[in-house]
């Protein structure tokens, strides 16, 4: 056999190699799809997820909601804003005073109300302690998610104190029907005994949190499993509307209750962190905490003397009004019009709208078992969050 030859037999040798390398490769590249839902474990609410993955690595994801859609705004339209208002708060049954606040913001701004400045802070109090009733339910189910039940038990037991105050206050554990147009309902005036245990709520909750962030921050097991999972950079959460805590937790400062005349009379201090994953979003509920119990008991140690409801004001039409609030979970949206005294055209965004879509681009490039992990990062409420509509014209 000639040089010729030998050189050609080699280089047919070399390309069956590199096809043979190319068919084994594209073997090895299969792309799976495993689905979660619409009833899953770890998931307190119904939705439907869809994860791609390569050797259990997640390269795509989608979320799919709307089972629990119940068409709230087209509920609303027509009825009298009274009822409205209160419909609103059946949106969630965990930021349901987030919900009839600010719906009765949207009518007296429509009606040009101002509220007396006792019902003001009431209505502080009563959000700030659902903003820990939420964050500590967070904490308690991101825990059941983690696997570790001891923390999930501590975090409910700490809630447990916050929900027997709003039960003090508005009569419920869960929708209190605290805010009425005008100001708030007399069921819920703090007398001084209220005000004690209110404040005793405070220490307990401050101390009890202090010993779980010692002993959560502390496990190695724990910390080692979230940090670094579930990533989302500044730019991308800025690019996708992200909102709430779980902006916060990628360093941008934006807390909406900084620019919200309601809470001018209150000194606290904005939390952000840098990493925007598990860990920081974690981390995030567990310092904003404090900053509520300080708001608390500056409301609560400076309450104004006067009436707590403004009864003075008049029913008028008034075209769409729209007003934004910040929520436990972030941004909250309400608008409608008023006509005869009844709603017109209500639109309700929620936080969760924006948060879960970003949480698809989280989950790629952790491991599949973490994915259920970095959907719940930001603390996702589907049942607000379905009652989105879209009319397609055919």
């Amino acid at each position: 056999m000639n040089e010729d030859e030998i050189s050609n037999g080699k280089n047919i040798h070399n390309e069956d190699n590199v096809r043979n390398e190319e068919i084994t490769h594209n073997e090895n590249i299969i792309e799976t799809e495993v689905a979660l839902g619409t009833v899953h474990p770890a998931a307190l609410e119904p939705y439907r997820l869809r994860l791609f993955v390569e050797d259990e690595i997640v390269k795509d994801a989608e979320i799919t909601i709307g089972v629990n859609h119940r068409g709230v705004e087209r509920i609303m339209e027509g009825l009298p804003v009274e009822k409205a208002n209160a419909l609103t708060e059946k949106i969630c049954g965990i930021c349901s005073n987030a919900h009839i606040w600010n719906s009765c913001l949207t009518a007296e701004k429509a009606l040009g109300i101002d509220i007396p400045e006792r019902a003001n802070y009431i209505r502080i109090i009563m959000e700030e302690l659902e903003r820990l009733h939420s964050h500590f339910l967070y904490l308690g189910h991101g825990c059941e998610v983690l696997a570790h039940e001891t923390f999930s038990m501590r975090a409910f037991s700490i809630r447990e104190t916050v929900m027997e105050l709003l039960r003090m206050i508005g009569g419920n554990r869960v929708q209190y029907g605290a805010s009425i147009i005008g100001g708030v309902r007399p069921r819920c005036e703090l007398d001084s005994n209220r005000i004690i245990k209110i404040l005793e709520g405070m220490d307990i909750v401050e101390k009890k949190l202090n010993d779980f962030a010692d002993r959560f921050v502390s496990d190695p097991i724990v910390m080692n499993r979230i940090t670094g999972v579930g990533k989302i950079s500044s730019k991308d959460a800025l690019k996708l509307e992200v909102t709430g805590p779980t902006l916060r937790a990628t360093g941008v400062k934006k807390d909406l209750r900084f620019k919200m005349k309601e809470y001018e009379p209150f000194d606290f201090n904005m939390i952000t962190l840098s990493d925007g994953d598990v860990k920081d979003n974690i981390l995030m509920r567990v310092l904003e905490i404090p900053e509520a119990i300080s708001i608390i008991r500056q409301a609560v140690k400076n309450l104004p003397n006067g009436p707590i409801v403004d009864r003075s004001w008049e029913m008028i039409d008034s075209p769409t009004v729209h007003n934004y609030i910040e929520v436990p979970r972030g941004t909250l949206y309400h608008s409608y019009a008023l006509e005869d005294g009844r709603v017109r055209g209500s639109v309700i965004r929620t936080p969760s709208m924006s948060n879960i879509g970003a949480m698809q681009l989280a989950c790629i490039g952790n491991h599949l078992t973490d994915a259920q992990l970095c959907i719940v990062q930001c603390d996702p409420c589907f049942t607000c969050t379905d009652r989105a509509i879209e009319i397609i014209k055919l």
